[in-house]
């Protein structure tokens, strides 16, 4: 199995249905010195991690418009590229990180800065 990419040559792959809290997360995480991608569903998400190779975190809503979910796309990514670090947030579900794909991490929104990032950072 390959070792996860370094963070610090990671790009966050952002996927947010609503425009003002997809933005936000971009916005903080750039504070925060990530480079950023962002996606408005599971859909396009799915579009931009078969374009690039850079993608090393993947932050995605649960619920979303779409043929995908985010734990679906989580799923996928999980197969298709495991190197990739998986964080996965929502307001109407509460997931352990052990029910998280590959065991990524789970963040409540609502959320505040200092919790995605430490997720982020400490994905495995």
């Amino acid at each position: 199995m390959p070792t996860k990419r370094p963070l610090e040559a990671s790009v966050v792959l952002v996927v947010e249905d609503y425009d003002f809290v997809r933005s936000n997360a971009v916005d903080m995480l750039e504070d925060a010195g990530f480079t950023v991608v962002a996606a408005r569903h599971a859909d396009e998400a799915w579009d931009i991690l078969h374009r690039r190779s850079d993608i090393g975190v993947l932050f995605t809503d649960v619920d979303m418009p779409g043929t995908m979910c985010g734990v679906t796309l989580a799923e996928r990514v999980n197969e298709n590229w495991p190197d990739i670090r998986l964080v996965l947030t929502s307001g109407r579900h509460r997931f352990t990180d052990e029910e998280v794909p590959d065991h990524g991490l789970f963040v409540p929104k609502p959320y505040d800065a200092s919790d995605v990032i430490k997720a982020i950072q400490h994905a495995v």
